[in-house]
C-alpha cells in the first residue's frame, strides 16, 4: 500500500489551451509553482522548472530523440519520464504526475503521509 497521495492541480482546459513553444516545451504553473511542461509523442511530461545543476530554464532547452529534456546552459539530459539524469553527471530532475482528461490537463504532486515520518 503507498503512503503517498496525489493532489491535482488544473493547468489547463485542454491541451490545446497550452501554448507550447517549438520545441514542445513551456512553462506553467500550478499552486503557485513554477514547472516545465513537455510535448513528446502525444504524451506530457511535467518537471522542475530549473535544472539541478546551474539553474538553467529547462522549457528553454529541447527534447532529444530519445524523448529527454536537455538543458540549454550544459547540455545535461534527463529522461522525461522519471527524471533520471542520462548523462552520468549524478543529478535528479524532479518529475511530476500529468493527466489529461476531458475535464482538463491536470499535474499532481505527491503528498506524503505522516506515517512515513515516525
Amino acid at each position: 500500500m503507498s503512503d503517498k497521495t496525489i493532489t491535482w492541480h488544473k493547468i489547463a482546459e485542454n491541451i490545446a489551451a497550452i501554448d507550447f513553444q517549438s520545441n514542445g516545451m513551456c512553462v506553467v504553473e500550478a499552486d503557485g509553482k513554477k514547472l516545465s511542461l513537455a510535448k513528446h509523442q502525444n504524451e506530457l511530461f511535467a518537471f522542475a522548472y530549473k535544472c539541478p545543476h546551474a539553474s538553467g530554464i529547462m522549457a528553454d532547452g529541447f527534447i532529444d530523440a530519445l524523448g529527454n529534456a536537455v538543458c540549454p546552459l550544459h547540455r545535461y539530459k534527463f529522461s522525461l519520464k522519471n527524471g533520471r539524469n542520462i548523462t552520468g553527471e549524478g543529478y535528479f530532475l524532479k518529475t511530476y504526475a500529468v493527466k489529461n482528461t476531458d475535464e482538463g490537463v491536470f499535474i499532481g504532486f505527491e503528498e506524503k503521509s505522516f506515517f512515513n515520518f515516525l
